[in-house]
């Protein structure tokens, strides 16, 4: 199972950006995923959630309105569309999938905002 996640950096405040996590070694199409972040210093953190269909998706209620998770299982592929970002959504950004109650990660990518 590998999960490369790409499409952090540097954004000002009330900027956008959109994470991507290609996945791959396992069927793609069969499983949920779910996007986590952690902020230095604090635990990591569920920020939003998808089923293998694309229903039921989840967001943390401090994301809410403002990321909205997607995925195409064409590409094996799942999405994080972050928008009006805010300092406080600084942090590593990962990519998380459950495989018969195993969890894997990706590398992670930052997103940090500032001016």
């Amino acid at each position: 199972v590998q999960l490369v996640e790409s499409g952090g950096g540097l954004v000002q405040p009330g900027g956008s950006l959109r994470l991507s996590c290609a996945a791959s070694g396992f069927t793609f199409s069969r499983y949920g995923l779910s996007w986590y972040r952690q902020a230095p210093g604090k635990e990591r953190e569920l920020v939003a959630a998808i089923r293998s269909l694309g229903g039921s998706i989840n967001h943390a209620d401090s994301v809410k309105g403002r990321f909205s998770i997607s995925r195409d299982n064409a590409k094996n592929t799942v999405y994080l569309q972050m928008n009006s970002l805010k300092p406080e959504d600084t942090a590593v950004y990962y990519c998380n999938v459950q495989i018969w109650g195993i969890g894997y990660w990706g590398q992670g990518t930052q997103v940090t905002v500032g001016s």
